[in-house]
């Protein structure tokens, strides 16, 4: 399909909406606490792929390119909630099924949330990893929603700490994660499963 006219583009826009839809909003709210805001970037998320579709260069990777515009607007509404980039961008990654970058930074960071204390750990796997909110992983637990979200903000330091510490990471002029390297091997999957 000839995706330049603008006929084109509504048709395959609407069929990204409803090939996408339910997936992308799973993939939203598992990064997202408030509706209103998953909402609210869901439909960023589609005028941008509707405004921008001319440009694509290769269709097959459609999905991907979806994606990377969904982690490119999640990363915009933590900026403008002034959370640092890298901490946003590492909750981001984990089973985004269109970045390589992510791929190869899963597993350390799975590895880093599995050797957290308990309280941290739990926190963030029944957020960015199970996509409760933080008001109902609170009632989950028992706990305040204030205490929960402190949990949750230590859990992400840790986890960024931790990283800073192994790795180099790179940034494109938007602030988006796009390359790292390791500065030494604690982030290696292959030492901490030897370990």
């Amino acid at each position: 399909m000839d995706i330049s006219c603008q006929p084109c583009r509504d048709e395959v826009t609407r069929n990204l909406w409803i090939d996408l839809h339910d997936r992308l909003f799973a993939f939203i709210h598992s990064r997202l606490d408030d509706p209103d805001d998953v909402e609210d970037t869901l439909q960023d998320v589609f005028l941008k792929i509707h405004s921008s579709l001319a440009s694509i260069r290769d269709v097959e990777k459609i999905e991907s390119w979806v994606f990377q515009i969904t982690r490119n607007c999640i990363a915009d509404h933590y900026r403008k909630s002034d959370r640092q980039p890298l901490e946003a961008d590492l909750i981001l990654m984990e089973d985004d099924p269109g970045d390589d970058t992510a791929a190869g930074l899963a597993p350390y960071i799975s590895e880093i949330v599995r050797s957290l204390p308990d309280i941290y750990r739990e926190a963030i796997l029944l957020t960015d990893y199970q996509g409760h909110n933080q008001n109902e992983a609170a009632r989950m637990l028992g706990i305040s929603v204030s205490g929960f979200k402190s949990r949750v903000q230590r859990a992400r330091a840790m986890i960024k700490e931790t990283m800073l510490t192994c790795c180099h990471f790179e940034f494109d002029a938007r602030g988006i994660l796009f390359d790292y390297r390791e500065h030494c091997c604690c982030c290696s999957v292959e030492n901490s499963q030897t370990a």
